[in-house]
């Protein structure tokens, strides 16, 4: 299961984490956001060595504007802290996976 993250523990679990990071930032009212969450859920659970993690753009307004999010759903890969890849808008699961190097 992909893990919420907050402003407040974004630095611990994103920033700070070892390894790559997959970030989903998403907010409810968005259709396709809802479409892509299965696949989220379904790579958190296959891909064990990635962390994943959404973030909800009306919960987290900063976070997305820290990371000029300008369309959702986006989909952030973090490797040390430093963004290295994204993707934006509804995606088949290949294209994410493509995203991990996979």
């Amino acid at each position: 299961m992909a893990v919420n993250v907050k402003t407040q523990d974004f630095e611990e679990q994103v920033a700070k984490a070892s390894g790559p990071v997959l970030v989903d930032f998403w907010a409810s009212w968005c259709g396709p956001c809802r479409m892509l969450a299965p696949v989220i859920d379904q790579l958190a659970a296959e891909q064990t060595d990635v962390k994943i993690c959404k973030v909800n753009i009306d919960e987290e307004p900063g976070l997305a504007q820290r990371f000029g999010v300008m369309s959702i759903p986006t989909v952030v890969l973090f490797e040390n802290g430093q963004e290295k890849n994204r993707s934006v808008g509804l995606v088949p699961k290949e294209k994410l996976l493509a995203l991990l190097g996979r």
